[in-house]
């Protein structure tokens, strides 16, 4: 092996340290140039009796914070995981809001917050795995007036042929998403971003951020070798990061990390394939109603082979995925 993974933690975050490399990487993933980026804490202890909270990567880049993370496994509550961390990420401003003074005439006068200071939060999780069953290359969540979704939702309205009805629906969905009164159009500014390596490396898009992803994709769980990095051999900010995942340059640690991260994940996936037989058995046991069987059956397949996709994005070869899935190396290969 010549590279170290980009998508196991440590090494992320050994990368993404860099200033200049994460900007890099903000860059061309927003289509942007970045006037300023300032790196923040990435740990946080919330209360006293909450977990600690800890970002791959936490920044402020043009008044909005930002948090890379990189989602490495398999995990089947990343919705609600990813939705508490963009939570976060804007609760974190709260202690360095300002005060400001209330008009009032009483002694003392009362202090509050000055939540007009509030800005925008960002959180971009990289699915170096699932795809979520999304074929798109990123899906963007924002904060939108429930109106737009009934609108999108309302099938007989979208029956009716009365092109005018349906243009004047639209301008009243318009002018509530334009509505600006006391900053409520501040919501939709936040968003929560999943970008999906798999789709992106296998969509070929030729988007500026598509070279992180396939770049992270070639150095995954495969052998692989200085040839595979030629393209990258002349940018700046790829030699970097080829440097810091060397795997000539690791210290004896990190050598260890890897060789248990690679055998953990093996380890994730019989376990999930293991869990999930065991829940279809129970399922049959306790007797699910009849006509269920065929598509529980076909629910299982379809968990292989998704587990094989997820797999075959981390470069392990044929005989290991046919080995951990039971399916056959043809089946694979078509995948």
């Amino acid at each position: 092996m010549y590279l170290a993974p980009l998508n196991y933690d440590r090494f992320f975050r050994k990368v993404f340290s860099d200033i200049n490399i994460a900007k890099a990487f903000l860059e061309d993933f927003f289509d942007v140039t970045i006037e300023e980026i300032k790196k923040l804490d990435d740990k946080y202890r919330l209360t006293d009796d909450a977990s600690t909270v800890e970002f791959d990567f936490r920044c402020k880049i043009n008044g909005s914070y930002v948090i890379i993370d990189m989602q490495q496994w398999y995990k089947r509550d990343i919705g609600k995981r990813f939705y508490l961390y963009h939570a976060v990420n804007s609760s974190l401003q709260l202690e360095k809001l300002p005060e400001k003074k209330l008009p009032l005439d009483v002694m003392p006068q009362k202090r509050v917050k000055d939540y007009s200071a509030l800005e925008p939060v960002i959180t971009l999780i990289w699915m170096s795995v699932d795809n979520l069953d999304f074929k798109e290359n990123y899906i963007s969540y924002a904060l939108a007036p429930e109106e737009v979704v009934t609108f999108l939702k309302k099938e007989d309205f979208w029956r009716n042929p009365d092109i005018k009805a349906l243009l004047d629906e639209r301008k009243r969905i318009l002018e509530i998403l334009n509505n600006k009164k006391k900053g409520i159009d501040f919501l939709p500014q936040n968003r929560l971003i999943f970008a999906f390596q798999g789709n992106i490396v296998r969509n070929k898009t030729h988007a500026r951020y598509e070279r992180w992803f396939t770049f992270a994709s070639k150095s995954g769980y495969g052998e692989n070798t200085e040839s595979d990095f030629k393209e990258y051999k002349n940018d700046t900010i790829f030699k970097e990061i080829m440097h810091r995942l060397d795997k000539r340059e690791l210290k004896p640690d990190e050598i260890e990390y890897m060789e248990q991260e690679k055998k953990f994940w093996l380890e994730m996936l019989q376990f999930d394939r293991s869990s999930y037989d065991e829940g279809i058995e129970e399922g049959f046991a306790q007797g699910e109603k009849k006509g269920k069987e065929d598509g529980r059956i076909e629910g299982k397949s379809e968990e292989k082979r998704n587990i094989a996709r997820n797999m075959k994005f981390k470069n392990m070869n044929c005989d290991s995925i046919s080995e951990l899935t039971g399916l056959s190396i043809e089946e694979i290969e078509k995948l």
